[in-house]
């Protein structure tokens, strides 16, 4: 007997979703953002663009969605803890200063932050789903190392992430340098010399 068990319309949604999520990544490194569009994103992908406003209002928003769609499972796994705390971090920011290098992931990244620059609430979504996360993160790793004694006790453990983070970040979205390995190693061991406990 013939199969007459209507399509999973959620499977197709879903592969759809993920059409255009691959679409609005592969275009804005192949156009930049001020040339992508939601047509465009809609004739990569294989969708009517009637698809796309149904589910966004904006190609930011798409391009949202697409580079954060795997931020959930990153955030599972948290920072390493080896008991080593200057190792630890010296390994995770080298393998984001990889990531960042990456032209992959550099042009989506970029996009999202010119526009969140004009856009109030397309930055709070960026910060609240990308960049929160991330930072909450190291704030659990600082933390720890400051409840076994690495870190000072008395330091304000959110300040002491920024401090680590926003040269980092400011560097690449600036372009004031390069981010190198030797220079993720020189902020660690810079940052963490002023928050270890006074003998």
């Amino acid at each position: 007997m013939a199969n007459t068990s209507p399509p999973d319309s959620s499977r197709r949604s879903e592969r759809s979703r993920r059409a255009i999520f691959d679409a609005a990544l592969a275009l804005v490194g192949e156009v930049g953002y001020d040339k992508l569009t939601i047509e465009g994103i809609a004739s990569r992908a294989g969708v009517g663009k009637q698809t796309i406003y149904r589910w966004w209002p904006s190609k930011a928003a798409v391009l949202l969605d697409a580079f954060t769609a795997g931020v959930d499972e990153y955030d599972a796994k948290g920072l390493p803890d080896t008991g080593d705390l200057a190792a630890d971090l010296k390994s995770v920011l080298r393998a984001t200063a990889d990531e960042f290098n990456d032209p992959a992931f550099q042009a989506p990244y970029r996009a999202l932050a010119a526009a969140g620059a004009n856009d109030e609430e397309l930055s709070r979504t960026f910060v609240a789903r990308l960049m929160e996360p991330g930072t909450q993160l190291y704030v659990d790793r600082l933390r720890a190392a400051q409840e076994t004694g690495e870190l000072a006790g008395d330091i304000d453990v959110r300040i002491a992430v920024e401090m680590l983070l926003s040269p980092f970040s400011q560097r690449w979205l600036m372009r004031t340098g390069e981010l190198t390995h030797e220079y993720v190693d020189t902020l660690v061991d810079q940052v963490l010399r002023g928050l270890r406990p006074r003998d």
